[in-house]
């Protein structure tokens, strides 16, 4: 039974790592950018939750609800002032760009709030549990997690299959020149593709906060677990990006339970093998899939 439970432990935990995926996968399908500020940006949602429980006596779920469009907001201008400006044939200067952000994030947060690890208190619900069996219980918070995982990604996928700007943004994806000759604004529709980055990324950051303690320096281990879930489930494909995050998830619980040192190892061997086996993932496809 312990390993069961372990089993299922990792998949609702893939459910957080999907959602730190989703914002990573977006940026790449439609606008070819790989976000090395990923991660970090994340841990400044949860700083900016943190910051309004902290003063404002605000209640963590709705600091939630504040925080997602303030990095909606950030995305869009983001992308619109900088990002745009530095995109083109030369993958090199977004990455350059977004690598200095990265660096700004962390000194910044570490001015601001020192390395002292903080975490959004969520009260009994943090730790109240399900039982399944005897042996075996889930986390109402880790099930609520895996379920917004869930809704987001669906509602992410019917917005892309369902809706006007959904189709224009995976045509710009496909072919962005051939795009803009259909008198399409490219500048916008990326704008809007990173604030949709960047909000799912906001809910990422605030749960990881509410799941567990972070601090400045966390950023970039976030980027690394998004950017292999990604790869894992197939870069542009947004059902592939639930399953890379649970393919990790379940194999970092499974490497613990043969040793704790082997958690984080065993995710970093199972990318390696679908890297080798699979470059493009196990449903990947080119560009943005609905």
């Amino acid at each position: 039974m312990t390993w069961i439970n372990a089993l299922l432990q990792g998949v609702l935990l893939g459910g957080l790592y999907a959602l730190f995926a989703t914002g990573l996968s977006v940026m790449f399908g439609v606008m070819r950018i790989v976000n090395l500020a990923h991660g970090d940006l994340s841990i400044l949602a949860a700083f900016i939750a943190f910051a309004l429980v902290d003063s404002m006596s605000m209640n963590p779920w709705l600091a939630l609800l504040v925080t997602i469009p303030v990095l909606a907001a950030f995305g869009y201008s983001l992308q619109r002032l900088v990002l745009n400006r530095v995109q083109g044939s030369d993958v090199l200067a977004p990455l350059l760009v977004t690598f200095g952000l990265s660096i700004v994030l962390q000194n910044t947060l570490l001015d601001l709030f020192s390395s002292d690890s903080r975490a959004l208190d969520i009260g009994a619900f943090g730790t109240a549990s399900l039982r399944l069996s005897h042996d075996v219980s889930v986390g109402w918070f880790t099930l609520t997690t895996f379920a917004v995982a869930v809704a987001v990604l669906a509602g992410l996928r019917l917005f892309l299959s369902r809706t006007a700007f959904g189709r224009v943004m995976r045509a710009t994806s496909d072919d962005q020149e051939a795009a803009q000759l259909m008198g399409v604004n490219n500048r916008h529709v990326y704008g809007m593709a990173t604030a949709i980055a960047f909000g799912t990324l906001a809910l990422a950051g605030v749960f990881l906060g509410m799941r567990t303690t972070f601090d400045p320096s966390l950023g970039p281990g976030r980027l690394i677990f998004a950017f292999e879930a990604v790869v894992i489930g197939g870069i542009g494909n947004v059902w592939g990006t639930l399953l890379g995050g649970v393919v990790l998830g379940v194999a970092q619980t499974l490497g613990a339970q043969v040793s704790p040192a082997y958690s984080v190892l065993s995710g970093h061997l199972v990318f390696l093998a679908v890297l080798i086996l699979r470059p493009r993932g196990i449903l990947g496809v080119k560009g943005v899939q609905a």
